[in-house]
């Protein structure tokens, strides 16, 4: 230890790097997730929330919410603002509220106004506020008017903040804040009509935890019928969470990939910093030292110096909260709390201690078997021998040890699982292709090219750099290929080929007296157009077999099936882009028991079989139907298709609007917007939304996805590099004495420049192409078989793959090799 820590500077780098990677992203998630346990007053708007769709409370639902404390009463849906000359128009998230809102919070407007000023009724106009957007996309200013369904809104200010956005469901478009009045005023609440209506409450005197939980089992011992979704402050942002949690769950996993790439380099640097002990080791065995106590020794200066990597790790990612904090406070909704978190950074330090162990155990133990002889007679402590079974068997150990705990500590466990297997397999895989390449140059035919000749025999000679690099930078480059390789397919199928299959425009809420003129409107602007017209429900899962859906905990792809409420329909006849995969449809004068067709997959993933039974609640009213039919949909199409088909007779009487699909290939853009203008216009109550601006907005948030898991990927590259260097740096010795030989004997520089560039350039094309293999495959199996989308091979991410591994080899290993022609030959021979 006293020579310094000279030789483990890339050792400290990858140990650092990948430390840093994991707790400072564990670290971040958990200063999210706190901020939004700490806030959820705010987010939630109220103690605790009750939410109905297509209905309002009733009178004895409403008196028993007030008495729990004040409540504020708001109502959430999609309709279209237009211009009052019709000239334009927009697809809004209309909300409406009371006058108890925020109970938590600040609403914040320009200019400040109270709620009489904000919304209250003027010269026939309600108030609204607008946030930028929606008045930028409509040119409106501050007292310009929209209309609302059949209603006049003047935009009196522009919305700057909404307190309790958060908790809401997602929205493709710009919000537009009102009052209750105006949106009753506006004639868009019609029987059936797709509107969420929450009853937020602020507890008097405040409440526990216990006590929120006690409300919620009380709400459904009073109310079993309800169908009312109840959220509490406890879990104010479900969505949010959940993302957070799965995206810090990726980027752990990213982070364990480069300590594990990393970790090749700890490898590395343990057999070069051995190598350059072979002396020391060989004295120690010469004075009767058991090869035991020579392993002890370096194990604990491994150990030593690991936690100097480790340590530099945890303080990078300590700080890493505070730096996000202001970095990400312009993307998330809410401010996270930055502070110090001490589970993240321990698990991270588990993490980096473990790595250290699994590839310092084997150079170790290679170094035990190798007697002091060799040692003083030999250029190094290189064998060909696998080290004693203990030593090989508590290295596997470790890193299952290592695999379990990353499992562990996944949300979603078996996603956890396969990427886990993935880097085992690849790694191993990695280590038979830097084999296979030693075993192919070993058996090339001898070639007239001398550096040629050279470097085909640099790659197979003892000690070569082959499975160094083949591993440090394979592992890197098939996780970037891969990304690239989702990323890809994911953004044609969006951008390519959902539109040219998937409807032109979704129409919501086409009450039953309009439907027919709504069809003879659409007919006369769309001649060639094909519209779909289904009714249209909303309704929640309350009970599977009878079990209530709250005590049965789903597999997590099948969990949002179970989750809030669901679009249903009724249909006499089998749909036509369904296809029946188990049982019978019903006949189309069926009046037995209430019947449902569930979607296959789903079903497989909640475990349903023919004959179970489905509770759902529909506008108060529970229903159960038995399952008739099991059907194939194919979700990616964007067509009108619902989880849950039930025979008609099982809604009869119930009051419901229509949902219309219009497919269209051969419209035009300005077709388009001449029918949604005309739709607009003449029906105002109908909300019309366009695929490809729905799709636009879909394609710009995978878009900034990716850059960000671009840039965790790039961490594993960045340790690939590291490591790549690494392994480079430590065979320059053996090179300094290759080079010396050869020039003694008449070599030239260019003839060993194009000798060790040709090497690296051979290594690297082998790389690069098991990284498209194996990268290829991954990225086929997760958009194929997860995503269930067409893949599709991209050659301009082959290309990119290809220039980065030759770059990155040829570089990096003619920079060293300069150095190393760069010796001069007498103190080289005089030590041969």
């Amino acid at each position: 230890m006293r020579g310094g820590l000279s030789g483990f500077f890339v050792f400290l780098a990858c140990i650092a790097l990948g430390v840093a990677a994991i707790g400072g992203v564990n670290s971040v998630a958990r200063s999210i997730s706190s901020a939004v346990e700490s806030q959820g007053q705010e987010l939630l708007g109220a103690d605790i929330r009750f939410e109905l769709n297509q209905r309002e409370a009733d009178a004895s639902e409403l008196a028993w919410l007030s008495s729990l404390g004040q409540v504020a009463v708001s109502a959430n849906m999609r309709s279209m603002a237009r211009l009052p000359d019709g000239s334009d128009q927009a697809l809004v998230e209309a909300k409406a509220v009371d006058g108890a809102y925020p109970l938590y919070g600040e609403l914040v407007t320009q200019p400040a106004l109270s709620y009489e000023a904000l919304f209250g009724p003027k010269d026939g106009s309600y108030g609204a506020a607008a946030p930028s957007l929606l008045l930028e996309r409509l040119h409106l200013s501050i007292g310009d008017s929209v209309m609302l369904g059949g209603q006049a809104f003047q935009i009196r200010a522009e919305l700057v903040t909404e307190p309790d956005l958060v908790s809401e469901s997602f929205g493709f478009a710009p919000r537009l804040l009102a009052s209750l009045e105006g949106l009753k005023a506006s004639g868009l609440v019609q029987p059936g009509s797709l509107v969420e209506h929450a009853y937020k409450i602020r507890l008097e005197n405040g409440a526990d935890d216990d006590r929120l939980q006690a409300l919620r089992d009380e709400a459904g011992e009073r109310f079993p019928n309800a169908g009312w979704s109840i959220r509490t402050r406890a879990n104010a942002a479900p969505a949010l969470s959940s993302n957070i949690e799965r995206f810090s769950q990726f980027l752990t996993l990213v982070g364990l990939t480069a300590l594990v790439v990393g970790g090749v380099g700890v490898a590395n640097a343990v057999r070069a910093y051995l190598d350059g002990k072979r002396s020391v080791i060989a004295t120690f065995k010469s004075l009767g030292a058991s090869g035991r106590f020579v392993v002890t020794i370096y194990l604990f200066q491994i150990l030593l110096i690991s936690l100097l990597g480790i340590a530099a790790g945890l303080v990078l990612a300590a700080l890493m909260p505070f730096a996000a904090s202001s970095l990400l406070s312009s993307v998330l909704p809410v401010a996270a709390q930055p502070g110090f978190y001490p589970n993240a950074l321990a698990l991270a330090a588990v993490f980096g201690i473990l790595t250290t162990l699994v590839f310092a155990l084997l150079p170790l133990g290679r170094a035990r078997e190798v007697p002091a002889t060799a040692l003083f007679r030999e250029m190094g402590i290189e064998t060909r021998r696998w080290p004693r079974p203990v030593y090989a068997g508590a290295a596997a150990a470790i890193a299952a040890i290592l695999a379990l705990l990353a499992v562990l500590n996944a949300e979603e466990r078996g996603i956890a699982a396969i990427f886990v297997a993935a880097a085992i397999a690849a790694f191993l895989v990695l280590r038979g292709v830097g084999w296979g390449v030693q075993a192919l140059a070993r058996c090339a035919p001898r070639v007239r090219s001398t550096a040629l000749r050279l470097a085909i025999g640099n790659i197979h000679r003892p000690g070569a750099l082959t499975p160094s690099v083949v591993l440090s930078l394979g592992l890197g480059l098939t996780l970037v290929a891969s990304l690239a390789l989702i990323d890809g397919n994911l953004r044609r199928q969006i951008s390519s080929n959902l539109p040219e299959i998937a409807p032109n425009f979704f129409f919501v809420d086409i009450q039953p007296a309009e439907a027919e003129a709504f069809s003879r409107l659409v007919e006369q602007y769309a001649p060639n157009g094909e519209l779909t017209r289904v009714p249209m429900l909303r309704g929640r899962i309350t009970a599977l077999n009878g079990v209530d859906t709250s005590k049965i905990t789903p597999p997590p792809e099948g969990a949002w099936v179970l989750r809030g409420d669901r679009g249903i329909t009724y249909s006499a006849t089998k749909p036509v882009n369904a296809t029946l995969t188990a049982g019978e449809w019903w006949p189309e004068d069926y009046s037995g028991e209430p019947l449902v067709s569930f979607t296959a997959q789903e079903g497989r993933e909640l475990g349903l079989e023919l004959g179970d039974t489905i509770t759902v609640n529909v506008l108060g009213r529970s229903v159960t139907a038995r399952i008739a039919s099991f059907r194939q949909v194919e979700w990616e199409t964007l067509s009108m298709n619902f989880v849950m088909v039930f025979s008609p007779n099982t809604f009869a009487g119930a009051p419901h609007a229509w949902l219309a699909t219009l497919t269209d290939a051969s419209a035009t853009d300005q077709e388009d917007a001449r029918l949604l203008n005309a739709v607009t216009r003449t029906f105002p109550t109908i909300t019309t939304v366009r695929v490809k601006d729905a799709l636009d907005v879909v394609n710009r948030l995978v878009g900034q996805l990716a850059v960000a898991i671009r840039a965790a990927a790039a961490v594993a590259l960045i340790a690939s590099v590291l490591v790549l260097s690494g392994a480079l740096a430590a065979g320059n010795r053996a090179r300094i004495h290759d080079a010396v030989v050869l020039k003694t004997l008449g070599a030239t520089r260019r003839t060993l420049i194009n000798a060790f560039a040709l090497e690296y350039l051979l290594i690297g094309l082998a790389t690069a192409i098991f990284a498209l293999v194996a990268g290829g495959t991954a990225a086929w199996y997760v958009v194929s078989r997860i995503m269930n989308l067409p893949w599709s091979f991209l050659p301009e991410v082959a290309i990119s793959t290809i220039v980065i591994a030759l770059v990155l080899t040829v570089g990096f290993g003619l920079i060293g090799t300069w150095r190393v022609l760069g010796h001069k030959a007498a103190p080289i021979l005089r030590n041969l």
